[in-house]
Formats: structure tokens, sequence, C-alpha cells
């Protein structure tokens, strides 16, 4: 069981807080080394928040898991309609024509660039049973899925009264608008807590999840993730690994990682905000979750 670092380095606690104040934001963040230290950096990092397309982690997971145990062939190829798939800015949502590619590259192209459209592709492989069947296994009683990216969207759509997920999310980004929807609403939505993030991450790097071919899977795609914005941007140091996964919606901003500095023992840290206001672009809530990463991490850096 973890505990909270020395209260002689309480100033790291209240310099992550004024991080978040100042960016306009609300924020929780929990970071621990990738060993048996019980030393950890949290803020709010026990309470329950609204994951966003992180939970595309645990999908990883659970589908890698079913790939250890022989239930799916990760190289098995499947076609997917872009005009029939779940809406998104990237991926197989952005392309024209129906494309066929491996299980495993769907779960490549959902972590490396938030790929919606092929993580519901891949729930719908494996079932939302094997996610939960994970989480208990793992013993991560704050986390659960409720659903995928287009469960989220008929929600949205329903919740604004508007007529498409386009309308929706124009709707949520109205600053003049202040909308509660259960998509912010850890009680309602897919929903995990800080700690729980990392305590997954720390397992995953470990090698006690996943076999050791699917652990090395894990941590390369989630190294490959092309969004630098977030707590990427607190660590452009040459040799420096961020293997990360981002989650976005309306005001919620979120990323997990795991930081790796040359010869040091990798540090998992999670950080998940919630704006005050709705812009599509918000900055400097990007440069405050790199920030309150970077702050946590040094903290726990440690030679091996």
């Amino acid at each position: 069981m973890s505990r909270r670092i020395p209260d002689a380095d309480a100033s790291v606690v209240q310099r992550i807080r004024e991080v978040f104040a100042d960016a306009g934001c609300s924020g929780w963040l929990h970071a621990r080394r990738c060993d048996d230290s019980p030393a950890e950096v949290c803020v709010g990092g026990r309470d329950r928040v609204v994951t966003a397309s992180v939970y595309k982690l645990l999908l990883l997971v659970a589908f890698c898991r079913q790939v250890d145990e022989g239930v799916l062939d990760p190289a098995a190829r499947l076609t997917v309609d872009p005009a029939h798939c779940t809406p998104g800015p990237t991926g197989l949502a952005a392309l024209h024509d129906p494309i066929t590619l491996s299980r495993r590259d769907l779960a490549t192209s959902m972590m490396t660039v938030s790929d919606n459209a092929a993580a519901d592709v891949l729930l719908g492989e494996i079932g939302p049973a094997a996610i939960a069947a994970l989480v208990t296994e793992l013993g991560l009683p704050g986390t659960r899925v409720v659903g995928g990216t287009a469960d989220l969207h008929r929600s949205l759509v329903r919740e604004t009264d508007t007529p498409s997920v386009a309308a929706a999310f124009a709707a949520l980004a109205d600053t003049d608008e202040a909308w509660t929807v259960s998509a912010y609403d850890p009680a309602y939505a897919s929903a995990t807590t800080p700690a729980e993030m990392t305590a997954l991450l720390e397992a995953l790097w470990s090698g006690r999840v996943l076999s050791t071919g699917s652990t090395a899977f894990v941590r390369s795609v989630m190294s490959k993730q092309v969004w630098p914005h977030r707590i990427a941007a607190g660590f452009p140091h040459r040799g420096v690994v961020v293997a990360g996964k981002t989650g976005t919606i309306g005001v919620i901003r979120n990323e997990v990682a795991v930081v790796e500095f040359p010869d040091e023992i990798p540090v998992a840290v999670a950080v998940f905000t919630r704006a005050a206001r709705a812009d599509p672009i918000l900055p400097v809530v990007d440069a405050a979750i790199g920030e309150a990463a970077r702050i946590a991490v040094t903290e726990l850096r440690r030679p091996r």
C-alpha cells in the first residue's frame, strides 16, 4: 500500500495546486515510481474522475489479455467502412473508403491517434465484460468503463437536444452556456482515479499483467502517441521516453503516462483536469498538465 510523500515535501503538492489554479482548471494528479517504493505524489489522486479516451488504455490491456489467452488472433484482419463507424477527427473516421487491417493495427491506431472508430470496433470484438473482469482482477474498485465512444456520443446528442454529434460538441463548446452532462460526471461516465491509473501503469511496466510480448507491445504503442502537448511537453529532453494516453471531451482534459529517463526508474503519472471554460482548444490547460507532471516526476526520479 503506497503512502504520501513526507510532509517536508508538501511544497510539491502546493506547487502543483498552484499550476492548476493558474490555468483556470480543477486538477487531480497521482505519480509513483514503477518499482516497489511506497513513495507517491498525490493531489486528489484518490478522487474519482472522468476517463474520457483514457479508457482506451483499459481496452488495450483487455484486448492483449485475450490475445495472451488465445481467445483472439491479433493478426486476424477486419474490414471497416468509415461511412458506418464512430465519428472522430483522427484514424479510420478520417478516411473515405473501406479499409482492411488487423486487430493489432486497430489497437495501434486507437492508442497512437486516439482513434474512436478503431476503439469501438475493438470493444465490439472483446466485449465490455472483458474490461470489467480485468478491472476486478487488478483490484481497481474506482474504475469502470460504461461503454465506448459511440455510446458517449449518443448520450451527448440526447442530453444537449441536438440533431447530430457535431452539433452536440458545438453546443458544449459554446462559452455562453454551462452544460451539465453525464459525460462530465464520474458517477455516470466511464471513470477511474489517478491512483488506480498509476497502479495499472506500474503493474504493466513490471510485467505482472500481460505476457512479455504483450507488455512490449503496450509500451511500444503508448510511446508512439502523436500528441506532444500535455505530459510530453513537460519533458522536452533528448533520451526521455513518454509513453502515454490522452483523453479529451469538452471541459475534460487528461493524460496518463510513464516517463522514463535514461538509467532511471520509470515514473507513472496520471493527470486529470476539468477546465472552467469550454473552449475546444485550451493550450494553457494542456501546458498545466505537462508542468504538473514535470513537478511530480522530478520529485520521484531515482537511478536504477
